[in-house]
């Protein structure tokens, strides 16, 4: 395996979650023109967050448990905690760029403990390569290069066009965090750091450094990079083969003490920064088991999460780099990117972008001009080193074993069919989501769906809360053989309208859950004690996302993929093309109650049957 670091930063291999709702236009305006007229993210009212509060829990906490929190909530309002909560959170919001930004990195990524790989990277799989060999490799790796060479120019040259959302500018600043970045592991809390200012010009491979341009500065041409790509698997043929990378896919705090011991070796700390400042990384994967052509999707989305185990290519990672696109020599191509410095819409823009360049008809002549041999990245590894490297091994071994994953390429319609009837595709996706639930568990759950706020200045995400009154009547009906079709189209159609309302609120910053943490945070910064109503059996109820769900559209056929949420709950991320949709479905083996492909199935046949809902109903016009 081989990982490149593109100083950018390249690897070769040793062989052993946002969304926006929707359409964005684009822009030619240069990205970073507009961002200081952005607005700043709203603080919403207290009392309309509370009573959306508990119209969210209504479909999914008991009627006693829902009277009790109607309680806390009401001394909450009138009690004076919440109304000194929120007037520290308007004062927030006066002093800072963005109230909520800093907190959200904090408690959503830096703070967590948990592993990265699976729990909170996402990956991407691209559509299956017609090569089969380790040339067909280093041509697909040279020419991706090459591709995002040409996106980095755009960042540069701070000529990446604005996008727009109903007309209104989005923050582009999360572009400019992608490139040569990478989270640095701590005790308690981990970083981010940024590497892009200045001149930086390396990709990374297990691990090598190969500079991508000139000595004045052009990027090196296709041609070019693949016979720096050739050098480096020659010489990677001799290299030690501790598999280093795989200690980045531990526990936090776990790594974060196997990288203080690591980096007091003077090498292994130069090794270590070349990484970290490299551009991205470029892992060239040795091939995988073959399995059937139904399987390959699941089988590279889990390859994408975490490489296959120790005896494949999760050693061949770097886990905390932001970007690292994967090519391997059996054709399977993808990336997984550290979720802390940026949402899925940026990295979906960037494969679109790549994948559009990689088609053109490569005309530069390359220079004749040497170039200097890629330069091998040393560990010196110490026998407490070893025992680390192991024990990761271990570990991500039982992480691979527990993970399921099903990608299911519905191929019956797109959203040309929900389109056709004048229903939001993202809120049918979701309905249908809500109604395979129901199905399988005979209740609905609490789900997440990601939605950006890049309307506002340094914006993230908030929650979508497809779970609501509407969607439980809507599903309650389906099940129900007494209900008629035109009874539950109509139930459907209002569960869908729900849902879009929802979805305008969230992205012009008026949902709850954002607002919440931020009332909670407050709490914490006054040094008072926890109001009850975050310490409440509903409002934890409320927060256990049994469906985590993201829709990422793209224009290249791929989907994004990311674990669950929770221990007994689904991850679930779809990309509804025209005439078909890829949806890539997560649960963890351990949980008994969770099954990826009879979820996928139970999706199959909710969307069909909402089709035959749809078209019985029309016909019957």
């Amino acid at each position: 395996m081989l990982g490149l670091f593109a100083r950018a930063t390249l690897r070769p291999g040793m062989v052993k979650p946002c969304r926006l709702v929707r359409p964005v236009t684009r822009i030619q305006v240069r990205s970073l023109s507009h961002q200081e007229g952005l607005p700043k993210l709203p603080v919403p009212p207290l009392k309309q967050t509370c009573e959306r509060y508990l119209a969210m829990l209504e479909p999914i906490v008991s009627e006693e448990e829902l009277e009790h929190t109607r309680k806390l909530v009401e001394e909450f309002l009138k009690g004076g905690v919440g109304e000194r909560l929120q007037k520290g959170l308007e004062r927030r919001a006066r002093k800072t760029d963005n109230w909520l930004s800093e907190w959200w990195m904090q408690s959503a990524y830096l703070d967590s403990r948990m592993p990265v790989a699976v729990y909170t990277s996402p990956g991407v799989v691209l559509p299956r390569m017609h090569f089969q060999d380790r040339q067909g490799q280093m041509r697909f790796a040279a020419k991706l290069i090459a591709g995002v060479l040409e996106f980095k120019k755009m960042i540069d040259t701070e000529t990446l066009p604005v996008e727009y959302l109903s007309k209104k500018p989005l923050c582009m600043d999360q572009y400019y965090q992608i490139l040569s970045s990478c989270r640095i592991p701590g005790p308690k809390r981990d970083t981010v750091v940024n590497h892009s200012i200045g001149k930086t010009a390396p990709t990374h491979i297990t691990f090598f450094i190969l500079d991508v341009y000139n000595s004045d500065g052009t990027p090196l041409t296709v041609d070019q990079l693949y016979m720096q790509l050739e050098k480096i698997w020659n010489t990677s043929l001799q290299t030690n083969k501790e598999p280093i990378g795989i200690l980045t896919s531990q526990h936090r705090n776990t790594w974060g003490k196997a990288y203080n011991n690591l980096i007091k070796d003077k090498t292994n700390k130069e090794s270590v920064r070349a990484i970290q400042k490299s551009i991205f990384i470029v892992c060239l994967d040795a091939p995988m088991p073959r399995v059937s052509d139904e399987l390959y999707p699941s089988r590279v989305a889990a390859q994408m999460l975490h490489g296959g185990g120790a005896r494949w290519n999760s050693g061949n990672r770097w886990f905390d780099k932001t970007l690292q696109f994967i090519v391997g020599e059996d054709g399977t191509c993808g990336l997984v990117y550290e979720h802390a410095p940026a949402e899925g819409p940026p990295i979906i823009f960037l494969i679109d972008y790549v994948v559009k360049c990689m088609q053109r008809t490569e005309m530069v002549r390359s220079p004749m001009v040497p170039l200097p041999m890629p330069q091998k990245l040393r560990f010196n590894i110490t026998p407490e080193i070893k025992r680390d490297i192991e024990k990761a091994k271990q570990n991500m071994n039982i992480m691979v074993h527990d993970l399921d994953v099903k990608v299911l390429k519905f191929s019956h319609f797109g959203k040309n069919v929900p389109t056709q009837h004048s229903l939001s595709p993202d809120a049918f996706v979701q309905m249908a989501l809500q109604l395979s639930y129901f199905r399988m568990y005979n209740m609905c759950c609490s789900t997440y769906e990601s939605a950006s706020l890049r309307m506002f200045k340094y914006g993230r995400t908030d929650v979508i809360r497809p779970t609501t009154v509407d969607s439980l009547k809507f599903v309650q009906a389906m099940q129900d053989t007494s209900e008629q079709n035109p009874e539950r189209l109509a139930l459907l159609q209002k569960a869908v309208q729900t849902h879009k309302e929802n979805t305008y609120d969230t992205i012009h910053g008026q949902a709850i859950d954002r607002h919440l943490l931020g009332l909670k945070m407050q709490g914490i910064e006054d040094l008072t004690s926890m109001p009850e109503i975050f310490m409440d059996t509903s409002f934890a109820v409320g927060n256990h996302f049994n469906l985590c769900t993201s829709q990422v559209g793209s224009k290249t056929d791929c989907v994004m993929c990311f674990g669950p949420m929770v221990p007994d709950g689904y991850g679930v991320c779809y990309n509804p093309m025209a005439e078909h949709i890829n949806i890539a479905i997560t649960a963890f083996n351990s949980c008994e109650e969770t099954n990826a492909a009879k979820f996928a199935q139970a999706v199959e046949d909710a969307l069909v049957d909402m089709r035959a809902l749809l078209e019985d109903s029309a016909a019957a016009k």
